[in-house]
């Protein structure tokens, strides 16, 4: 995944019996706002159209043609209403535009002192019709927070940020392609998922069978270019001092093989049988791998959890920042509203405050501690959190799941992996909802308040039933 500058296409709605005047200034007001929030603009210019908006049937369709000319650009289309609007133009321009990327509507509040007929506005009203029209049209859309909100005003900044989050999700889990690295570990029955609901929604499924992963690293000498590129970059990303050398030879090899194939088959995130076959038949853990995956934005989950790396992806995707795979694993003390979150550990380095490899201690009693190292760990670092888990519910026939937002917190706990302690309003109420609706003990965890982005995108533009665990619940 990588960042890139957002490009919104937009509609200027008119309806010509309002005043001509505010859609010519509205026009250049919303791309004004659009470049402060560092985003370009595919907009009818005024000699493509009156003042460049959309009033007419013949409008809407050279506004359509243009944003089909532009498609590939295009992450997100904005119905912009400096007065009424008119309400079959905007909704034929995104039936005839064909466009499958979200739309916000926006409409421009009316100035109590301007009420006159030269000023007066009604987008509050025209922008009820406008969605009533949507609704007709089978198009979804989301809205600005307040139901009128200026263009250059603070508030909008905030529900554009917020909206190219909803883009970057909504957009980002189409199409998307998923490497499934190993077999499922058999005591997890609770990471069974179906490949084919995710297909039914964009989400394709690559498969690779360990034997495989091991028959290319048979291939390979120590002294390779990539497999000494990938040791140089794990020296550089975590202390690796008390580490033995053939082990970190091991886990360059396996890094290197997993990212061949990964750009081999277009694959943007992984999740991988990380126990016991890996430490039994190769001698390593796939953790720093992973987290080092993780960190540059290609989410890598544990034990096969394909549905956990695309819970992962969708808030890395939201806020862009790293996501790491946790489990709810322990109470905390006798707080209801916190809990202790751990893995053994892959977590992406931006999760911690000092960091370091070592071996994985959960299993090096049964498989030899030199055939366990390679975690990552470290305590989590505090700070705000943003969550989500998302599942394939095969006998309800559709992908479901939770979001909601707390925070990490400096509590002190003296134990092993990677672990930090979350402070989450009315977190028995959500493990309630988690337990009484049968989800996984895994959860996706970043740093961000990006909640509502990815429960917008999921609900709005996936058709994904989820649970928003809001504090007023």
């Amino acid at each position: 995944m990588s960042s890139k500058k957002m490009t919104m296409g937009v509609i200027i709605g008119n309806r010509g019996f309002f005043p001509d005047q505010l859609a010519k200034s509205g026009r250049e007001e919303m791309i004004q706002a659009l470049a402060k929030a560092g985003m370009d603009c595919i907009v009818l210019g005024p000699s493509e159209s009156k003042h460049g908006a959309v009033e007419t049937h013949e409008e809407a369709k050279r506004c359509a043609a243009l944003f089909h000319k532009n498609e590939d650009k295009i992450d997100g289309i904005i119905v912009s209403l400096p007065n009424f609007g008119d309400e079959r133009a905007i909704a034929d321009t995104m039936r005839l535009c064909r466009l499958n990327v979200p739309v916000l509507i926006q409409a421009t509040p009316d100035d109590a002192s301007k009420m006159t007929i030269l000023h007066r506005r009604d987008s509050f009203c025209g922008k009820m019709s406008a969605c009533n029209n949507l609704r007709q049209y089978g198009i979804p859309y989301s809205l600005t927070r307040l139901h009128t909100v200026a263009p250059g005003s603070d508030d909008f900044q905030k529900d554009l940020e917020w909206f190219a989050a909803v883009c970057r999700v909504a957009n980002g889990m189409r199409n998307l392609r998923v490497g499934s690295i190993g077999a499922r570990p058999t005591a997890f029955n609770t990471v069974r998922y179906s490949e084919k609901l995710l297909e039914a929604s964009g989400i394709s499924t690559e498969t690779l069978d360990l034997s495989e992963v091991f028959g290319r690293i048979n291939r390979l000498n120590d002294d390779d270019s990539g497999v000494q590129g990938k040791l140089a970059d794990i020296r550089k990303y975590v202390t690796t001092d008390k580490v033995p050398d053939a082990a970190l030879i091991k886990m360059s090899k396996l890094g290197y093989v997993i990212d061949q194939w990964m750009k081999q088959t277009d694959v943007q995130v992984s999740a991988v049988q990380c126990w016991t076959s890996m430490e039994e038949y190769f001698g390593v853990v796939p953790c720093t791998v992973m987290s080092m995956m993780s960190n540059n934005l290609f989410p890598a989950a544990c034990e096969v959890d394909v549905c956990g790396t695309l819970s992962m992806y969708a808030l890395a995707l939201a806020s862009e920042t790293p996501s790491a795979l946790l489990d709810w694993n322990n109470n905390y003390g006798d707080d209801p509203n916190k809990a202790v979150c751990f893995h053994c550990s892959n977590l992406p380095k931006h999760f911690f405050q000092e960091v370091r490899m070592d071996f994985q201690e959960i299993i090096a009693g049964t498989v030899g501690k030199e055939n366990t190292y390679g975690t990552v760990v470290g305590r989590v670092k505090p700070g705000a959190m943003s969550f989500a888990r998302f599942s394939t519910d095969d006998t309800g026939g559709t992908i479901r799941g939770y979001v909601g937002e707390g925070q990490f917190t400096s509590d002190s706990l003296n134990t092993f992996g990677g672990v930090g302690v979350v402070q989450i309003p009315q977190l028995q109420k959500l493990l309630r909802y988690i337990c009484e609706n049968g989800f996984e003990h895994h959860v996706a965890a970043n740093f961000s308040t990006t909640a509502a982005a990815v429960h917008e995108a999921t609900v709005r533009y996936l058709n994904w039933p989820m649970h928003w665990h809001e504090s007023t619940n």
